[in-house]
Formats: structure tokens, sequence, C-alpha cells
């Protein structure tokens, strides 16, 4: 059983039928450097002690969740596609469902996990926003499928909390990445893209930023989260960035039955 103070509950507007947490490093069985609560089968781990910190997370969780195979692109995983694959892992980088107790989850150690829901709490989604799947849209993809699942559902009426990432001192890139986010207009790139002093072509990219004004983009305003860095916060968080290997933590979000 994982203790709840090792796992983060958003603040953020959501329907009382909408549950949501994002789990820390804190609180399994995985040794060094995958210490503790890996939840990542590819990292690189010991199968089975993922497995068991998988295991730790049923007491808080009304059923197995929808694990992804996350591939840094835009697709969502639907209640229709899961059930044309039948079981998963599901090749996807955000899902989206409007099933009771359909536990959604993406793992993450550095890229931002973002989840959404209807003010309804009749459709939920969360998606993994790396900035590759960030600037090809995969946030706005979500959102299509969410309101595809709900009709009528309006951008005014969706809430979004954006989870732990690397923060905007520590997301170091290069022009191709400037470059991929181009379409969001010069006036945005200059805040969220920092030059560094004597690294020409090398800034500090603003993954938060990004992601808002992307969600403001759709008409989004109810956006919540931010302020975290998984690069600077050894103690909570796993850093692909920071140690090259390491586990993954993740994010949960379900429409409860109860």
């Amino acid at each position: 059983m994982i203790n709840a103070n090792f796992v983060i509950k958003p603040t953020w507007e959501h329907p009382q039928s909408v549950e949501a947490f994002t789990t820390t490093r804190l609180g399994g069985v995985s040794e060094l450097p995958f210490n503790e609560l890996n939840l990542g089968m590819n990292a690189g781990d010991d199968p089975e002690r993922v497995l068991q910190n998988r295991m730790l997370l049923k007491s808080l969780i009304p059923a197995d969740p929808v694990w992804l195979k996350q591939v840094h692109g835009n697709n969502v995983s639907t209640p229709v596609s899961r059930l044309a694959q039948d079981q998963g892992p599901f090749e996807a980088d955000a899902a989206v469902t409007n099933r009771a107790n359909e536990v959604l989850a993406i793992l993450t150690a550095d890229c931002m996990p973002v989840i959404f829901t209807s003010k309804r709490g009749d459709v939920v989604g969360a998606a993994h926003a790396g900035w590759r799947g960030l600037s090809s849209g995969v946030l706005e993809n979500t959102v299509r499928e969410m309101r595809s699942l709900s009709p009528g559902l309006t951008a005014q009426e969706i809430s979004v909390w954006m989870g732990p990432a690397i923060g905007p001192d520590a997301f170091e890139v290069g022009e191709d990445v400037r470059e991929a986010f181009q379409s969001q207009g010069e006036a945005m790139i200059q805040k969220a893209f920092i030059p560094l002093q004597n690294a020409p072509g090398k800034y500090l990219a603003n993954l938060y930023l990004l992601a808002e004004a992307r969600l403001q983009s759709l008409g989004i305003g109810n956006i919540e989260g931010g302020g975290f860095c998984t690069f600077t916060d050894s103690t909570r968080f796993f850093s692909y960035r920071r140690d090259g290997v390491t586990g993954r933590f993740a994010s949960f979000i379900w429409i409860s039955s109860t």
C-alpha cells in the first residue's frame, strides 16, 4: 500500500466524481538507480519489482490502469480504439474515456503529464506532453477526442492540470526545439525560450508556458498546475535529463462510479 503522503493530489477545478493523483518516486521496492516507486516497465528496472510497485497502487485506484506505449507522438487512445486492440499497452501518448472506473495513466520523468476533465465529469483525458508531442498537437488531439465522447462539450467546460515536469530553469534545448514551436508566434517564442549566454543556439525552454498557450488558444481558461521541476527535485521525482538511467512516475485520472 502506498502512503497517501507519497502522492500529489492536483489542486484544480473538478467535479467530485473525478479522481486524480500523481505518484512520486517514494514508497516502492525498486533499487538504485530506480529507487523507489518506479512504475515504468521499459526503464531498465527488474520487471518483477515494477510489477510489485504497480501492485502497491491497488489501494488507490479502482481498476488496473490503461497503460500506454508512449512514443512522443500525438495519437490518442479512445475506448473504441482500445476495444479494437483488445489489450494493452496501447501505442499512444494520450488517452480519453467516458467510462466509470477506467483509469487513465501517463508515465513521465521530465515530460509533462497533463490531465483533463469536463465540468460535468462525464469525460476525462490524460496526455504525455514532451516537447515533440506538445509541438505536434497532442493536447489539441486530446481535447478533440474528449469532445467526440461528450457531444456539445465546449472548451470553456474543460479544466486542465499540468503535472510535474522539467522546469524552465533546467530545460536546456537547441534551435530544433525552438523551431518546432514557431507556429505559436514570435511573441510566445520569445517568452518561452530564453537564450543561454555564451551558448549560441541554446535556450532554456518553458514547457508549462508553451502548454498553457496552446490550451488557451483552444479556448480553455481553467488551467492549473505547473511550478514543479523534476530535474531539481530529486527527492520526489525521477528525471531522465538529470540521471540518464532512471525510473518513471505516473499520473492517473478516472471517473468514479461511487
